[in-house]
Order: C-alpha cells, then structure tokens, then sequence
C-alpha cells in the first residue's frame, strides 16, 4: 500500500510504498475510509519545535481517522470484531498518539488501533464527519464542555472558527449559550447564522464589553492568545487549544486584576466523542467539509498553510 511519508521540519512529504499493518495481541487493523487534515500536519512540516512529537523518521502522519476494522488481535475479540464502524481517538495512554511517535496515521489506508482509540460509529454518521469528530470534534468538544464548563446562558467567545473552532462554538450554541466568535476570515463569518452566534467580528476584543465569562481560542496563533486575556470578564477563564504559532506575548495586568484563569486542553475521551456522534447523527451539528483524495494531500495542506479554506479537509479512501 502507498502512504504520505513524513521526513521531518522543512522536507516534502513522499508518497512511498510501505508494508501492510498487522494487529497486535491487544490492537485492531482498521482500514481507513476518511482521514481529516490538521493545522498541525502543517505546523510539524514547518516548525522545528514539533519534531520531539516525531521520534521515529520516516512515518506517515494523519491523526484524524474514521473506517471499518479489517483485522482483529487475540485479546480484542470480545469488544470487536471485523466489520464494525470506528472512530479512531488518536491519543494513546502514554500521550504517544496515532500519526505521531510509534503509531502510523491514516495518510496511508490502513493503520493499527486499541482500545484507547476506538469508538464504534453509528450507521446514521458517515466516515467523513466521523473522521472529523475524532481531533476537530473531540479537541473542540473537550475544551469547550469538560474544560470550559459551557452551559446555558453563560456569555462565551470562540476565536477561530474554522475545523475545530465551528464545532465548539456549535456545540455551545446547542447547549444554550450566548456565543461570540472571532474569525480572520469573511467567508467563514458568514457562517454566524449556521453555527447560532450572538455577533461575530474579526478579533474577539470587539466584545470586551460583554464581559465573557469563557473565551475558548481554537487558532492559537499567539495574538489570538493576547487577545482573548485582554478581552474576558472578571473571574474569567481563557481555555487554549489552538497551536499555530507556541509562543505568544501577553500583558499580565488584567491577568491579575481580573483574576484570570489560563487552562490548557488538548484532545478528549472516549465518552466525549461518543457523545459528540450523537449529536451527528441527530443531524444537529454537520460542520462544512471539502472532499479530497489521498493523492490531494500534500497540495490540500499547502491551501491550509494559506489560510482561506472554510471547513476541515478529509481525504476519502475507496
């Protein structure tokens, strides 16, 4: 089978022939039928500072994985079985993660899993948004539910509402919140009414005045970062997901004199992502998505590297 190998910061990825993934004692085969692109695909082929996440060079990356199991190990026979429709959460208990470390991704069409990883998808929620749901969804779930605390008639500011950033702010919205949204980018502000915004604007600070009690920041590109603690209420709590850029400058003072909280989040459950299926398949959160093939890859994460693209990439496999 052919895969998208990854040969570290600064080198093109190579489409190369490699061996068929076989199950472990503990581990399924799953043979991928979407796989979603990331920001941060685009951030390990370009920051030097990703590449302790990669000890094993090459590998094939792509974290964001939804299929049909194809092979089952000894020990997992009594959970699953060839056939049933998965999820693949990609984090492992280790903190290594599929499309990192050890674990293969899903920008080859076959990639091994555990339990740690597998959800099994309803027949209602096809293989695109189920790959979606696996980081996008997850990430952005956990953050804004079991992080972020969003419950009804709180006043919250999602900035960035692009993959991740759509979901939360949806997810919120469903919830009952009062939402607010920043986004660089008009075409995707276009989107307040479909999401179930309050207002919208290009940064977050356009809403200092609403005195946000949750301000979620899905984009992470340092500004967004310095933005969000300039603009929340008192007794207000900054939850950060977004990696674009690792640094970010910041003024400490309303830190201190509102009494901020700063947590970070990254990734989810098995229960977060079970439940965000459930509101898949209620048909009630169906984020945008552009279909590409395998071969479209490496071009696809170059259009993300530009910026502009409304709606997560997800390569489909035959």
């Amino acid at each position: 089978m052919k895969a998208w190998r990854f040969y570290g910061t600064g080198q093109p990825m190579k489409l190369e022939e490699v061996e068929e993934p076989h199950a472990g004692p503990d581990e399924v085969v799953v043979d991928v039928k979407a796989a979603g692109l990331c920001h941060s695909d685009v951030s390990a082929l370009d920051d030097p500072g990703w590449m302790n996440l990669f000890p094993r060079i090459p590998m094939t990356m792509g974290h964001e994985n939804a299929g049909v199991i194809i092979e089952v190990g000894a020990n997992m026979g009594g959970r699953w079985k060839v056939g049933d429709r998965v999820g693949l959460s990609p984090m492992m208990p280790d903190n290594d993660a599929i499309g990192y470390g050890k674990w293969d991704g899903g920008f080859g069409p076959q990639i091994r899993a555990t339990d740690a990883n597998l959800v099994k998808l309803p027949d209602e929620v096809a293989f695109d948004l189920g790959a979606m749901a696996t980081d996008a969804g997850l990430t952005s779930y956990h953050a804004m539910v079991a992080v972020g605390g969003a419950k009804a008639g709180m006043r919250i500011g999602v900035i960035g509402l692009g993959g991740l950033g759509y979901i939360g702010a949806r997810v919120a919205s469903l919830l009952g919140a009062e939402v607010y949204g920043a986004e660089v980018n008009p075409s995707t502000r276009d989107l307040a009414d479909e999401i179930g915004l309050t207002g919208v604007a290009e940064s977050i600070t356009t809403f200092a005045d609403k005195k946000l009690e949750l301000i979620v920041d899905y984009a992470g590109f340092g500004t967004t970062t310095a933005a969000a603690i300039e603009t929340l209420g008192e007794f207000g709590t900054l939850v950060q997901v977004g990696m674009g850029k690792l640094e970010s400058h910041i003024n400490t003072y309303p830190i201190i004199i509102n009494q901020l909280t700063i947590r970070g989040s990254r990734s989810g459950t098995l229960e977060d992502m079970a439940a965000l299926y459930e509101l898949m398949r209620s048909g009630k959160l169906n984020p945008p998505m552009n279909k590409i093939t395998q071969a479209e890859i490496p071009e696809s994460l170059d259009k993300l590297r530009a910026g502009g693209v409304i709606g997560r990439l997800i390569a489909m496999y035959n």
